[in-house]
């Protein structure tokens, strides 16, 4: 059981990356393409920074939610790293609490963010409610929930192979080194 849910949540941290990096990808796009249509051809398109805004939020809180997991969030540990073992533990609990605790406040106004502002629109895109761009926000924060809970059930996952950027690197070396 506990495989089959760790592989689940394999699957869901590798939606956070794509879907974060898909959308810092059409964001390096859509950005030059709003110069260039203002400098270039002297006319200002509408759509180019709504959308970019819009790709960041996605990226931001998505990211983030795989950046918890990976363990590549930013942590101050200076203190931490000078108390007891057994305070460390109990600074690592605390923590968690904290990370879940904000992240539902993040899953229940984000929701209700965006549910009050659905009958809201753009002015550069009138067929797109607003709270369909806030909607990365209670989502991001739905995913990073799931991800301390992982945590605090299953331990850290920092070390999965599916997280790590060098596990290729070490892999190969391993095979390399035994043959």
């Amino acid at each position: 059981m506990r495989k089959k849910i760790l592989e689940t949540l394999d699957g869901v941290y590798l939606a956070c990356i794509w879907s974060a990096g898909i959308a810092i990808f059409f964001m390096c796009i859509i950005i030059p393409v709003g110069v260039f249509a203002r400098y270039a051809l002297g006319f200002g398109a509408q759509w180019p920074e709504p959308i970019a805004i819009m790709l960041m939020v996605v990226f931001t809180f998505l990211g983030a939610a795989a950046s918890y997991r990976a363990g590549a969030h930013i942590a101050v540990a200076m203190l931490t790293d000078r108390l007891a073992a057994s305070l460390q533990k109990q600074c690592v609990v605390l923590v968690d609490l904290f990370m879940a605790a904000i992240c539902l406040f993040g899953v229940v106004y984000g929701t209700k963010l965006c549910l009050g502002t659905m009958g809201q629109t753009l002015a550069e895109l009138p067929w797109l409610p607003v709270g369909v761009t806030y909607a990365p926000l209670p989502l991001g924060a739905f995913l990073t929930l799931i991800f301390v809970v992982e945590k605090m059930v299953f331990g850290s996952q920092h070390e999965r192979a599916v997280v790590r950027f060098d596990h290729n690197l070490e892999e190969s070396k391993t095979t390399t080194a035994g043959a």
